[in-house]
């Protein structure tokens, strides 16, 4: 059973649906990943990521298609072939001054193989897991 180990923030703020285009724009050399109701972009921190060394995640967390704004947000990652997540617990808190811009910090992948990023956006009709694969050497 998969265990969410990043807290839900709660938050107010959130791009408006027609900013999805722009989502993350200004987080340079951001990545994205999508659901039906929500797109998040995303960079990591440092930008190569070393096994048994912490790391960050800068993301913006963006509503579309009318979807309504996230109401929490979470990252978590886990390693599908091992059955486990990570030993660390990542502290997700909103990036002051920045709407629907988030930073979780303590991260760390403490063995190589393939990791799930799993970012987790809590909006009013339920919670969509965005996920992303990295493969770790």
């Amino acid at each position: 059973m998969f265990r969410l180990f990043a807290a839900l923030i709660a938050t107010a703020c959130a791009l408006p649906c027609d900013a999805v285009s722009a989502c993350g724009a200004d987080l340079r050399g951001a990545q994205t990943i999508e659901s039906a109701r929500y797109q998040i972009a995303y960079r990591l921190q440092p930008a190569k990521i070393a096994v048994g060394r912490h790391f960050s995640v800068e993301f913006v967390a963006c509503a579309k298609g009318g979807a309504p704004a996230p109401a929490a947000v979470a990252v978590d990652a886990s390693m599908p072939e091992h059955g486990h997540g990570m030993n660390y617990k990542a502290v997700v808190k909103p990036v002051q001054n920045q709407n629907a811009r988030y930073r979780a910090d303590g991260l760390m992948f403490h063995m190589p193989g393939r990791w799930e990023l799993i970012f987790e956006v809590q909006g009013a009709v339920g919670t969509e897991r965005l996920t992303r694969s990295i493969a770790l050497e």
